[in-house]
């Protein structure tokens, strides 16, 4: 029987039973409306509470700053749209990083189209921006800057709190996509000084299609969806009682057991990275020191992406990749090209991403069948077979 490996946790994650233990009441039992103001509905109303409530004291931030949403594209597209209605009087200009989630990228693209000047900075082979490059390019009119925390494909871990501290300076506003960060790392939005910050469940083992919005005490932000008043007025439409309750669930549990998660998390991910790193024309990708705990981002020279994807999946491992596969797009990923990658190269892109629900079976699994599979797909190619008669 093939072992089973899920290995493509920055994708999505399994819920945990803390989190599904806490959703359950609230989708068989207290299932009333919380608007409404009888005992049921108020059951509903006090589980979003506690609920946001929890969410804050794992970001230290306040319960009235926290807003549920539908997940992190959600939030970023609320954030950014949000932000420059607020800024209007102050100009049009956004910065942005060259290696963004699409959840902003494309809404960035979509803003350009209706007069929006965009400033994508560029990045070094690590994924990390310049600060210098950022404080040339903040200008009077800039009137929003949202950088993400950490990045899904590479895993780097970008300077928030300095990049936020450079943009406020000249008036700007400041929102970072946390989403990959949110329970893996720790985030004070207190200390990082953010304006915006956007998270999503079930990328901390809380479930699908839920996710919060941080917006700092004073920033009177406009509303998203207009209807019966929900999120005080802010973002209208029943409230998914349950998905917030396991949210809230998930991440207490990932805050108060990270220093514990992140110690075995990261012994797994250097595993990974130490053994794939002997195998020839291979090459790590994002900042090799300034990465989340669970990324191993490799490419492989003269390898199809989606051909070892589909590999792995023969053998039981979930994987994901940069390549073609994942878009309707021939282009690699944006954010592999961004750290200097060359298309061919880019190609080859394979992403690992593990957490406390893997094992150091897993990881023995995956270093067993990996690298045959690689010399398996690299006989295969002519690229393969030209660059070993060059070397010759």
């Amino acid at each position: 029987m093939t072992k089973f490996v899920y290995a493509d946790n920055a994708g999505t994650t399994s819920i945990s039973k803390t989190a599904l233990d806490a959703m359950m009441p609230y989708l068989t039992e207290y299932y009333g409306n919380p608007s409404s103001i009888y005992s049921l509905g108020r059951k509903s109303r006090a589980a979003l509470d506690s609920a946001r409530e929890t969410v804050a004291a794992a970001l230290n931030a306040k319960p009235e700053e926290i807003f549920f949403t539908g997940g992190g594209t959600e939030a970023d597209n609320w954030a950014i749209r949000a932000a420059l209605e607020k800024m209007s009087a102050k100009g049009k200009h956004i910065i942005t990083s060259a290696i963004e989630h699409h959840a902003v990228g494309h809404t960035l693209s979509a803003l350009e189209k209706k007069g929006y000047e965009v400033t994508y900075l560029p990045v070094d082979e690590k994924g990390q921006i310049s600060l210098q490059e950022l404080e040339k390019a903040v200008r009077d009119d800039t009137a929003l800057v949202t950088i993400m925390m950490a990045n899904n494909e590479i895993g780097t871990i970008l300077p928030i709190a300095d990049i936020a501290k450079i943009a406020k300076s000249r008036g700007a506003l400041f929102h970072t996509d946390a989403v990959q960060a949110v329970g893996h790392i720790p985030v004070d939005v207190k200390a990082l000084d953010v304006d915006m910050l956007s998270l999503a469940a079930h990328k901390f083992r809380g479930p699908k299609g839920v996710g919060a919005l941080y917006v700092k005490k004073g920033h009177a932000i406009p509303a998203f969806i207009i209807g019966g008043g929900q999120e005080r007025g802010r973002r209208s439409g029943t409230e998914n009682v349950a998905g917030i309750v396991g949210m809230a669930a998930a991440l207490e549990d990932a805050v108060r057991n990270m220093d514990e998660n992140i110690a075995k998390i990261t012994r797994m991910r250097d595993r990974l990275i130490a053994e794939l790193s002997k195998i020839p024309y291979s090459r790590l990708t994002g900042d090799p020191v300034n990465r989340l705990p669970g990324t191993a981002s490799f490419v492989f020279e003269c390898i199809e992406g989606e051909s070892l994807v589909l590999s792995l999946d023969a053998k039981g491992i979930c994987a994901s990749s940069g390549s073609a596969c994942s878009s309707a797009s021939l282009d690699p990923s944006h954010v592999l090209l961004a750290i200097g990658l060359k298309h061919e190269v880019a190609h080859g892109s394979l992403r690992l991403t593990v957490n406390e629900a893997n094992t150091e079976e897993d990881i023995d699994y995956i270093l067993e069948v990996l690298p045959p599979i690689i010399s398996r797909l690299r006989d295969m190619s002519p690229l393969w077979e030209e660059k070993m008669n060059v070397r010759v």
